[in-house]
C-alpha cells in the first residue's frame, strides 16, 4: 500500500506548496488527482517518486519511508523524454540493463507489440509521431513492471482523438499487471474515465479538499447519464475548492454516487 500522511512541503523560498495532505492507496488502485493551477498536484506527484523531499509528513510503500527515487515506484511525465541517441527499442530497454541480453530483447519485443509499435522498434524518436512517442514512454515505464505508476499529465499536449486513444490503451496495459496507478491531470473527463477515486485538491497551499469515489464498471461509457453525473460532481468540487468562503469539508465524500438525473 502507498500511504501519504500529512505530507507537506515548503521550498527555500518561502513558498508553502503542500500542507499535511493524506491519503492511502491500495494496490491496484487507480487515483486521479485534481485542482487548479498551484495547487501542487506536480510537487506531491514529485514527493511522492522521491525526487523532492517532504519537509513534514512521510510517504510509504509497503511500510517503506520514500526519501529518494525507487525501483518500485515509475513516473511518466508529459513529455515522454525519450533518449534521441537511442533508437525506440533501446529506448524501452532502457532500464532492463541488469537483465541478460535475451531476456531484455524479449521484454522489450513483447512491449512493442503491447503498445503496436513493433514496426518502430529500429526508429529514432524523432520519427515517431506524439502519440507514438508517449506510447513508448508509457512501455518504457510498464516493462520493469513498477508497483506504483506515477503519471504527471501525460496526455494534455495530444489532441483530443490522440488523448482518448492513449486513456483507453493505458487501461489496456494497466489490466495486465495492475500497478497502482497515480495520475495529476487537469482533465475533468480523463479522470472520470480512468479513475477509482478522484482527489479534489485546494490551493494555497495545496491540501485535499474532497475525495470522489467513481463507482462505475470498466470500460466506461463517456455518453451515460451516470458518467456525466460524475463529471458533474468532479465540477462543482473544483468550483467549491477555488472559492475562498467555503470551508475546508470532510474530504472523503460519496455524495452524488447513485445519482443519474
Amino acid at each position: 500500500m502507498l500511504v501519504l500522511n500529512t505530507v507537506g512541503k515548503t521550498y527555500p523560498n518561502g513558498v508553502h506548496a503542500l500542507e499535511r495532505f493524506s491519503a492511502d492507496i491500495g494496490i491496484g488502485e487507480i487515483i486521479a488527482i485534481i485542482g487548479g493551477s498551484g495547487c501542487g498536484k506536480s510537487t506531491l506527484l514529485r514527493a511522492i517518486a522521491g525526487l523532492d523531499r517532504a519537509t513534514s509528513g512521510t510517504v510509504t510503500l509497503d511500510g517503506e519511508a520514500i526519501t529518494a527515487p525507487h525501483p518500485k515506484i515509475g513516473i511518466i511525465f508529459q513529455e515522454p523524454r525519450l533518449l534521441p541517441w537511442l533508437s525506440v527499442a533501446d529506448n524501452i530497454g532502457f532500464g532492463l540493463s541488469e537483465l541478460p541480453p535475451a531476456l531484455r530483447r524479449e521484454k522489450v519485443a513483447l512491449a512493442l507489440a503491447r503498445v503496436g509499435l513493433t514496426e518502430k522498434a529500429s526508429a529514432w524518436p524523432r520519427e515517431l509521431s506524439g502519440g507514438q512517442a508517449q506510447r513508448v514512454a508509457i512501455a518504457r515505464a510498464l516493462v520493469p513492471q513498477p508497483e506504483v505508476l506515477l503519471l504527471d499529465e501525460p496526455f494534455s499536449a495530444l489532441d483530443a482523438f490522440t488523448r482518448r486513444d492513449l486513456q483507453d490503451h493505458l487501461l489496456d496495459l494497466w489490466a495486465d499487471t495492475r500497478p497502482t496507478l497515480v495520475l495529476v491531470t487537469h482533465d475533468v473527463d480523463e479522470a472520470v474515465v480512468l479513475a477509482d477515486r478522484v482527489l479534489v485538491m485546494r490551493p494555497r497551499p495545496g491540501r485535499l479538499f474532497e475525495e470522489i469515489k467513481i463507482n462505475l464498471a470498466r470500460p466506461r461509457d463517456r455518453q451515460s447519464p451516470l458518467f456525466d453525473n460524475f463529471k458533474r460532481r468532479v465540477l462543482t468540487a473544483l468550483d467549491r475548492s477555488l472559492d475562498r468562503s467555503v470551508p475546508d469539508a470532510d474530504p472523503k465524500s460519496t455524495a452524488g454516487e447513485a445519482m443519474w438525473w
